[in-house]
């Protein structure tokens, strides 16, 4: 069974947008801090922009910025701009409608994972992008310091 990485990378990718406070920051650049493929950066960046929760710069210094304060941008929120699955799938096929299990087990699911969903919504509303940054922060023992080499090329090869 398949899992997504999408959320929490979402949640680095706009960490690392967020600490570069107003700066704009290259998908490269990004995908460094990820250790992953520019292109992936750049697809979920496409993803929360039509959100509403990044936008790009163009041209000479430009990449991802925030399209409104981290304050105002919740987990929920990045969740639901790069996920598109429920919290908790159903079986892949149907199950035996014969069996005794089979046929009682989808409706008691269903309710238990609607339920459980309403209390991830509600914990998912109540942490901000900016906790996540000052959590981040703590974490490392210092606070971050934009490098002056972001948005220039990368000399290092």
């Amino acid at each position: 069974m398949s899992t997504s990485t999408r959320f929490a990378v979402a949640i680095h990718i706009l960490t690392n947008i967020t600490l570069f406070r107003g700066l704009a920051v290259r998908s490269e650049d990004i995908a460094r801090s990820v250790n992953t493929n520019p292109t992936v950066v750049r697809r979920i960046l496409g993803a929360l922009a039509d959100a509403g929760l990044t936008h790009s710069q163009m041209g000479q210094g430009g990449g991802a910025l925030l399209a409104k304060p981290a304050s105002e941008i919740t987990l929920r929120d990045i969740y639901h701009a790069v996920e598109d699955q429920p919290y908790f799938p159903l079986h892949r096929s149907k199950p035996n409608d014969e069996c005794y299990i089979g046929h009682a087990i989808i409706p008691v699911l269903e309710a238990e994972f609607a339920r459980i969903s309403r209390q991830m919504e509600a914990s998912l509303a109540q942490t901000s992008l900016a906790d996540i940054v000052g959590k981040v922060e703590a974490c490392a023992g210092y606070p971050f310091v934009p490098c002056e080499c972001i948005n220039q090329p990368d000399t290092h090869h």
